[in-house]
């Protein structure tokens, strides 16, 4: 079994930065991939950033790409998304999602076996 629990969400200015967090614990073969999604009101869940555990390769959505990064710390097995310039349309529920191994990074949700309960951010213009 996986447990994650993600934080640091909030509301921001439009331009500003935020970093979030996914706390894992369990067992390392069910989280070889830590991923982000975020769903906004009235929207699918879509995929954010995605990263494996085993060779650190990322895998980011083009909406975020060079505003965006994922990273993670093994020590404290914690998968950040470092989040800049933010825009009034990454508002969203963003949530943390995890999986064993897999040919590379999925985007689809129902390739992912465990969830967070996500962390609120909101972004004014």
């Amino acid at each position: 079994q996986v447990r994650l629990e993600e934080s640091g969400g909030g509301s921001v200015q439009a331009g500003a930065s935020l970093r979030l967090s996914c706390a894992a614990s369990g067992s390392d073969f069910h989280r070889d991939i830590t991923s982000w999604f975020r769903q906004a009101p009235g929207k699918e869940r879509e995929f954010v950033a995605g990263i494996n555990r085993l060779d650190s390769s990322v895998h980011l959505a083009e909406s975020i790409k060079g505003r965006f990064t994922i990273s993670r710390d093994s020590a404290e097995n914690t998968v950040y998304l470092q989040m800049n310039t933010l825009r009034p349309e990454d508002t969203a529920v963003y949530v943390c999602a995890a999986r064993g191994p897999w040919p590379q990074i999925p985007t689809e949700t129902n390739l992912y076996a465990y969830w967070g309960r996500g962390t609120q951010v909101t972004v004014s213009s």
